[in-house]
C-alpha cells in the first residue's frame, strides 16, 4: 500500500526469517569473513548460487540462491551475515533563505570546488546546473541500473541536484519575481544512477554506487553524499549491508545526508509513527533528516514539522534519529526534460505566472515542486558543502558535530497538519525522536569553530525501567564520542527544552496515545521486527502534494 510519497529504496521486504516458503530463488545478500572474495564468491557459485553483483566494499557479493538452501548458506564457515536483498525505490524560493544559505552565499560560501555526488535517478544537463560560465557542474555519470541511459528519465534525482546546487539560471533577472537557487550553487555534481525510469532499484547497486564514489573521492574531491531513499528497517545496522557500504564512506572521508523517511504518520505498530527510520538512515555514523514545512515563507519562524516524517528511536538498535530537520515540504526546483514528471504530474510543473513578470499560466516546463524527507536531505547535504569549502580540513565527524550544535532549537511543543487531498489533520509533537538537533542553520555552523578529535555518532536512547524515563547514552559504541562530554553536555546539542540539564530525555509524561502498552513493547521490546506489518517504502509513492 502506497502511504506516501518521497524517494526510498526497499519497499515491503520481508526479514528472511520471515521469507515464505517453498523452493523458488530468492535474492540475497552474502557478507563473508576475511579472506579472498573470489574464491569465497566461486564456491558459493560452485554450490548453484547465482552471482549478481560483487560487493567488495563490505566483502560480500549479492546472489540469487534457492529457498530452500538458506540455512546452509547461512551455515558456511565463512560466512557472517546473509540478508535478503532489499528493492530500491525513489525525500525553493523560500527554502534557501531560511536555512541561512543565502547569507552565506552573500559572502562567498557556495560549494565552489566540493564534490557532491547522489545516488539516485540520475541528472539530467540543465542551465541551473552549470556554471556562471554556462559549462555543466556534471563532472561524473554512471548507471548501476540495466539501463545505460545517464539522463534522469524519471526526474527525481535532477530535483535533488537543484536543491543542492542549482544556481537559478532559469529564474535570475529582472523579468521574475522569485529565484529558485540551490544551497551551494557552485558544487561540481557527480550522478551515480540507482533508480530506473520509474523509481525502482536494488541494494546490491546502492551499494556498488557508494564504492564507486569511494574510488572517485580524490578524482573530484567528493566529501559529501546524498541518498534520498531508503528501506524499512528488519536487522541491526551493525548487519545490515547498506549501512555497512555508508560507514565505508564515512570512514573514507564523506559526508553521507540520508533522508529519514516518510513514514511518520504510520501507526500500523502503535507507535504513532515513532521508530519509522528507514534504513541506512538508522546507521549512527551518517546525518539523518527529517522533514519541516516552511508554510510558504522565507522566515524560519513559523516552520514546523512535516507529519508525514519519520521519527526515532531506531528499531532494534535505538539510535536516536534524526539527527536534524530541513525543510522539505512543497519544495520547487528544478525540473528534468527528459523525466516522466512533467507528463504524469502535471499540476506539479512551476506556472510562469508564480516566478515571471507577465508569464503565460499552465504548466511550466522549468520547475517542479515535491515533498517529503527525500527534498530535505539535499539542504544538509549542501550545507555540509558550505562547511566543506570553507574549512576542508574537516572531517564528517566534525562536520555532523558543527550542524548539530548550532542547529535552531525553537520549536513549538505541538503543531498540526492537514493532509490537501484526505483533509484529514495530523498532531505533531517537536521532540527529540522527530526533530533531532534541530533546525539545520547555515550560517550558525558556518560561524562555528570547534573541531573535536572524538567520533559524532548518534547516541543510543536506553529505558529505563526504574525510574520510567529515556536516557541518551554514547558508551554503547565502545568507542570514544564526543557527545554527553564536559565540553558537550547533552542539552548544549539537543537543547534545554528536549534535555533539560541532564540526559533524560523522556519521562513520564510521554505517552504513544491509545495503544501505549503495545506502541512501547515495539520500540523497546528486545527482539522486535517489522515482519509482515513492515511500512512503505519512503519512496514508495512521492509525496507530490504534501501537506498543509
Amino acid at each position: 500500500m502506497k502511504l506516501f510519497a518521497g524517494l526510498t529504496l526497499a519497499l515491503g521486504t520481508l526479514p528472511l526469517c520471515a521469507a515464505p516458503g517453498g523452493d523458488g530463488p530468492m535474492n540475497v545478500i552474502v557478507q563473508f569473513r576475511g579472506g579472498d572474495l573470489p574464491r569465497q564468491v566461486a564456491q558459493f557459485e560452485r554450490s548453484g548460487a547465482k552471482l549478481h553483483r560483487s560487493l567488495p566494499l563490505i566483502h560480500a557479493a549479492a546472489f540469487s540462491i534457492p529457498r530452500n538452501s538458506l540455512d546452509r548458506a547461512r551455515q558456511s564457515p565463512e560466512v557472517t551475515f546473509v540478508s535478503e536483498e532489499a528493492a530500491v525505490q525513489q525525500t525553493l524560493y523560500d527554502v534557501t533563505p531560511a536555512v541561512g544559505a543565502t547569507t552565506a552565499s552573500s559572502y562567498g560560501w557556495t560549494g565552489q570546488g566540493i564534490g557532491v555526488a547522489i545516488l539516485d535517478s540520475g541528472i539530467s544537463v540543465n542551465p541551473d546546473l552549470t556554471a556562471t560560465s554556462n559549462k555543466s557542474r556534471l563532472v561524473y555519470q554512471k548507471s548501476f541500473t540495466p539501463e545505460t541511459v545517464t539522463v534522469d528519465v524519471y526526474g527525481h534525482g535532477t530535483h535533488i541536484a537543484g536543491i543542492v546546487g542549482g544556481r537559478a539560471a532559469n529564474s535570475s533577472g529582472a523579468s521574475y519575481t522569485k529565484t529558485f537557487r540551490g544551497i551551494a550553487p557552485s558544487v561540481n555534481l557527480v550522478s551515480l544512477i540507482v533508480l530506473d525510469r520509474y523509481g525502482n532499484g536494488i541494494e546490491s547497486n546502492v551499494i556498488a554506487a557508494i564504492s564507486q564514489a569511494i574510488q572517485l573521492k580524490s578524482t573530484y574531491n567528493i566529501r559529501v553524499m546524498n541518498l534520498s531513499l531508503g528501506k524499512p528497517v528488519t536487522v541491526s545496522y551493525k548487519n545490515d549491508p547498506l549501512c555497512q557500504a555508508v560507514e565505508a564512506a564515512w570512514k573514507a572521508g564523506i559526508v553521507v545526508v540520508v533522508a529519514a523517511g516518510n513514514q511518520g504518520r504510520n501507526n500500523a505498530m502503535s507507535t504513532q509513527g515513532y521508530s519509522t527510520i528507514t534504513s541506512p538512515g538508522n546507521d549512527p555514523y551518517v546525518i539523518t533528516v527529517g522533514a519541516l514545512k516552511t508554510m510558504g515563507t522565507p522566515s524560519r519562524a513559523d516552520d514546523v514539522l512535516a507529519s508525514y516524517s519519520s521519527k526515532g528511536p531506531t528499531l532494534l538498535d535505538r539510535i536516536a534519529k534524526p539527527d536534524l530537520v530541513a525543510p522539505g515540504n512543497q519544495v520547487i526546483s528544478v525540473l528534468s526534460q527528459d523525466g516522466r514528471f512533467r507528463n504524469t504530474n502535471p499540476a506539479n510543473c512551476v506556472s510562469a505566472t508564480f516566478y515571471q513578470k507577465n508569464g503565460n499560466a499552465g504548466p511550466g516546463d522549468k520547475y517542479f515542486w515535491m515533498s517529503g524527507t527525500s527534498m530535505a536531505s539535499p539542504v544538509v547535504a549542501g550545507a555540509a558543502a558550505l562547511l566543506l569549502q570553507k574549512d576542508p580540513t574537516l572531517t564528517p565527524d566534525q562536520v555532523k558535530y558543527r550542524l548539530m550544535k548550532t542547529a535552531s532549537k525553537t520549536f513549538p511543543l505541538y503543531s498540526s497538519s492537514t493532509d490537501p487531498v484526505t483533509h484529514q489533520v495530523y498532531t505533531i509533537r517537536h521532540d527529540l525522536f522527530s526533530v533531532g538537533a534541530g533546525y539545520v542553520d547555515v550560517m550558525a555552523a558556518l560561524n562555528n569553530a570547534d573541531k573535536p578529535a572524538a567520533r559524532a555518532l548518534s547516541p543510543v536512547a536506553v529505558y529505563n525501567a526504574t525510574t520510567q524515563t529515556v536516557q541518551l547514552q554514547d558508551n554503547a559504541f565502545g568507542t570514544s564520542v564526543v557527545w554527553g562530554d564536559s565540553t558537550t553536555p547533552w542539552e548544549t546539542v539537543w537543547g534545554s527544552n528536549v534535555i533539560p540539564g541532564t540526559s533524560v530525555v523522556w519521562g513520564d509524561s510521554v505517552v504513544w496515545g491509545d495503544s501505549f502498552l503495545a506502541g512501547f513493547s515495539v520500540v523497546w521490546g528486545d527482539s522486535v521486527v517489522w515482519g509482515d506489518s513492515a511500512p512503505a517504502s519512503e519512496v514508495d509513492s512521492l509525496l507530490l502534494n504534501g501537506e498543509l
